[in-house]
């Protein structure tokens, strides 16, 4: 997973803004956990309204408050706002373990049209391995809240194995009745399937998506 943002920096959202710029430090905070990219602009009026339902969402899965052990998951925040005050101001209230790009870093647009993103909000869960297991999960997030881990948990664990035991990999027990049904819902395109390995270009087929590196569907 660390791969992904290889030879770039990712900045925690804690007063200090420390900075991840190791492979070891990007390692330690993304690998072996579901991240979620999160596709947002602070002039966006519905990431507006989406920002305080994914905070909610994220702590209640990552706050020793909620939880006994915080869940396999990292947030990483792609701004396409248009100047970093902006995306300053929007990160202000957010949650302190989530990870940003830096304003100047153009990965912050490329990673919008890698992965085909044609509106925002988005959320773009990606597996253990780097893999996609949904193009956007923000509707999902709004419907379920934070059973949707549970989910993309199993389902992750029926795809990659990457949850596993090492006792369980040669032939590991259905996880539950709705085990089938996961994976069939969060069966990805092929296509999808090798995002992290090439970066896709501009994404013809968008409908009114992203022109010249931005993403303008709000």
């Amino acid at each position: 997973m660390a791969c992904l943002f290889s030879g770039r920096v990712l900045i925690r959202n804690n007063s200090d803004q420390d900075e991840l710029d190791t492979e070891a430090e990007l390692s330690c905070r993304l690998e072996n956990r579901l991240v979620l990219l999160f596709f947002g602009a602070g002039s966006c009026p519905k990431c507006q309204a989406f920002a305080p339902i994914l905070k909610d969402f994220f702590v209640r899965l990552t706050d020793e408050f909620y939880v006994l052990r915080a869940a396999q998951l990292a947030l990483v925040y792609v701004s396409q706002d248009s100047t970093e005050e902006q995306q300053d101001l929007f990160l202000r209230d957010m949650p302190k373990k989530w990870l940003f790009l830096p304003f100047e870093d153009d990965l912050r647009r490329d990673l919008g049209r890698r992965f085909s993103v044609e509106r925002l909000p988005a959320v773009v869960v990606l597996k253990p391995s780097g893999d996609v297991l949904t193009l956007d999960a923000a509707d999902e997030i709004r419907r379920l809240g934070p059973a949707c881990f549970a989910n993309w948990q199993e389902a992750a664990e029926v795809l990659d194995r990457s949850f596993l035991l090492p006792e369980d990999l040669e032939d590991p027990a259905p996880r539950s009745l709705t085990e089938p049904l996961r994976r069939r819902k969060y069966r990805v395109d092929p296509a999808a399937r090798g995002v992290r390995g090439r970066d896709r270009g501009g994404g013809p087929g968008q409908e009114g998506g992203a022109q010249g590196g931005s993403v303008g569907l709000f």
